[in-house]
């Protein structure tokens, strides 16, 4: 697989719920660093998650406006582990099931120990449908150093062989 050098494929886990790549529960969600400070996925949300019919859960648009928030500071190499403090969502428009749509992350500040960023899900016309700002801290050290990262599964799975064999084993 070549990679976009402007579109640097971030680290997926194994169980969680937006990145898992086997939480057959799960969305999967692929993310891309695009640019300084910014990651996107590109996502089409299948029926399992609706709401209202034809509709995207709320609960699933915040999950991912969550995700995207946080993995803005994870760019550049940088794994910065962070937990959400504060979440603002503006739901702007009502979210489609069953269309492309783009999720897409930015920092607005990061200091030593929080930070901020902004999430926004657009649909397939560029149209803002959902955003977020965030404000993000630290995980503590110690319970970094207490986690496995290879045992969760967290790296980047870039192999098309390696995700069609996870997904055969769900």
């Amino acid at each position: 697989m070549s990679e976009d050098p402007k579109h640097t494929l971030q680290p997926n886990s194994r169980h969680c719920f937006v990145c898992g790549l086997e939480n057959q529960f799960g969305l999967k969600l692929r993310f891309y660093e695009t640019g300084p400070g910014e990651v996107t996925a590109e996502y089409t949300v299948p029926d399992q998650f609706q709401g209202y019919p034809g509709l995207v859960h709320g609960g699933i648009v915040t999950a991912m406006l969550d995700e995207v928030t946080g993995r803005a500071h994870m760019s550049d190499g940088e794994t910065r582990f962070m937990y959400t403090a504060k979440l603002e969502i503006r739901f702007r428009k009502n979210v489609p099931i069953n269309t492309p749509l783009r999720v897409v992350g930015n920092i607005v500040k990061s200091k030593r120990r929080m930070a901020s960023s902004t999430g926004k899900i657009f649909g397939p016309g560029g149209e803002l449908l959902a955003e977020a700002n965030a404000l993000l801290v630290d995980l503590p050290e110690e319970a970094i150093t207490e986690v496995d990262l290879e045992a969760l599964g967290w790296k980047v799975y870039d192999d098309e062989y390696e995700l069609h064999e996870l997904s055969s084993d769900l």
